[in-house]
């Protein structure tokens, strides 16, 4: 599954045009690499997302096409949370 496609369904991120700018911004990494919104993704990858004022680490653990507003939090397991520094 394309890294935008699941942002959105896993809804991480709402839609999947942003999604896609945030990715192609270099914001996300998977794993070491920065991920462009094209990019396959695998159960077990580890993305690292780089939001405006916090940073969100999270495991992909089930893709599915679609998926109900409750169930959507099953497809991936936050690691990592934290707020950046602000000047």
């Amino acid at each position: 599954m394309r890294l935008d496609k699941f942002l959105k369904v896993s809804r991480i991120i709402k839609r999947r045009s942003v999604a896609k700018e945030i990715a192609d911004k270099g914001r996300i990494q998977i794993g070491d690499r920065v991920a462009k919104s094209s990019t396959d993704l695998s159960v077990g990858d580890v993305l690292t997302i780089a939001f405006g004022n916090r940073t969100l680490v999270v495991r992909v653990d089930e893709m599915v096409e679609t998926t109900k507003k409750d169930a959507a939090e099953s497809m991936y397991t936050v690691l990592e949370q934290k707020e950046n520094a602000s000047d």
